[in-house]
């Protein structure tokens, strides 16, 4: 596209937090932001000066000088609000998972390559810090063979309102499934999954599901390379932990297992005591337009009109939210797929949902749709 990206956000929970990286992107114009509280609207947006707003998702559709949307909205709307916004001719980012029905991935996939819009989802792991430095390992040839990929997502949802309670885990799977896939570009084949252990009986009923681990094993397409990704929600006893490891031949990189401590990297064929050595991960902020580098730090910023702003949720996210939206908006200016796209994010998401299904079947191996697969 020859002029800037106009970008809504809708739902502004976290959400927000994408409002002044949209507005410092040289390529992108932040038009409007969306949330069906009128109070909370126009507090987001007298603070960060956005004066297009709207409590209407519909009303918000139609708007003709909206190019793209950025949903941040609850999990049970996420397929539904993109797939309006694709048939009414938006490109979409969409906070992740993509959805929660095979259907309904099927359905996005469709539209996208019917209408030639994009769509990604916006997945945290795959540009957070810890990943990119292993990515570059991985491009420079460093870990040598890829041999295993592990990964987890770890959280009490105790106390979370509305849909969370019970929530099968692997249904929130992305960010254990989005970096062991993204590392190589890999897709995933088939999925076999064990539930272990139980949660509160007054869980059960919200989704039928009473296991406290997911447990799940992931088969490469036209690969020899498996993945072990696991998930908890409720009743088991561990600090917040997204985490992501590859063991290589030459070299391998395990996540700490208290969050902020170092990377470990192990390296091969030295004396045992010099294997393994702590590494801290740069912020890759210099892959990044110069305006958004800052995003990708925690702290207090003075940002050009004089507003002070906290951004911590972004950082905290190994600071991928300036890296999710430059990838993004710079898909849409070159006329590329970002990564993940349609049909990427689907096999992502198809893996979290048949996981859950493979597990109430015993850990039967199920495959994954064709049209999860890259198109050709």
């Amino acid at each position: 596209m020859s002029r800037k990206i106009r970008v809504a956000i809708v739902g502004l929970g976290f959400g927000a937090e994408f409002i002044p990286i949209y507005q410092r992107h040289p390529d992108a114009e932040m038009h409007a932001i969306c949330q069906r509280n009128r109070q909370k609207l126009d507090a987001v947006g007298d603070h960060f000066g956005v004066q297009k707003r709207y409590t209407d998702y519909e009303e918000l559709l139609r708007d003709p000088d909206i190019d793209a949307v950025h949903i941040n909205t609850p999990i049970p709307d996420h397929a539904r609000q993109s797939i309006m916004a694709l048939e009414a001719g938006k490109h979409v980012a969409c906070t992740v998972p993509m959805a929660t029905s095979v259907d309904d991935c099927r359905r996005i996939v469709e539209l996208t390559e019917r209408t030639g819009l994009t769509y990604m989802m916006m997945e945290t792991v795959v540009y957070a810090r810890e990943f990119l430095f292993m990515k570059e390992l991985y491009e420079r040839g460093e870990l040598g063979r890829v041999q295993f990929l592990k990964a987890s997502h770890q959280q009490d949802m105790d106390g979370w309102p509305d849909y969370w309670p019970g929530l099968p885990p692997m249904h929130y799977a992305t960010h254990c499934v989005g970096p062991v896939l993204g590392l190589t570009r890999a897709e995933a084949a088939s999925v076999s999954c064990f539930g272990s252990g139980k949660i509160r009986e007054e869980l059960h009923a919200h989704y039928g599901s009473s296991f406290a681990v997911e447990s799940t094993h992931v088969r490469f397409r036209n690969s020899d390379i498996a993945a072990h990704v696991y998930r908890s929600l409720f009743d088991t006893a561990r600090q917040y932990r997204e985490s992501f490891e590859v063991y290589g031949s030459q070299k391998s990189v395990e996540w700490p297992l208290i969050e902020g401590r170092p990377l470990v990297v192990h390296t091969a064929k030295r004396p045992e005591p010099e294997i393994p050595e702590e590494v801290h991960a740069p912020d890759y902020a210099h892959l990044l337009p110069e305006p958004i580098r800052l995003f990708t730090t925690r702290g207090v910023y003075d940002l050009d009109d004089n507003t002070h702003l906290s951004f911590t949720q972004g950082a905290g996210h190994g600071g991928s939210h300036p890296h999710l939206v430059h990838e993004f908006v710079d898909a849409l200016v070159q006329g590329r797929k970002p990564f993940p796209d349609a049909r990427q994010s689907a096999n992502i998401t198809c893996v979290g949902i048949l996981a859950h299904e493979s597990a109430l079947r015993g850990g039967e191996t199920l495959p994954l749709p064709e049209f999860t697969f890259s198109a050709g």
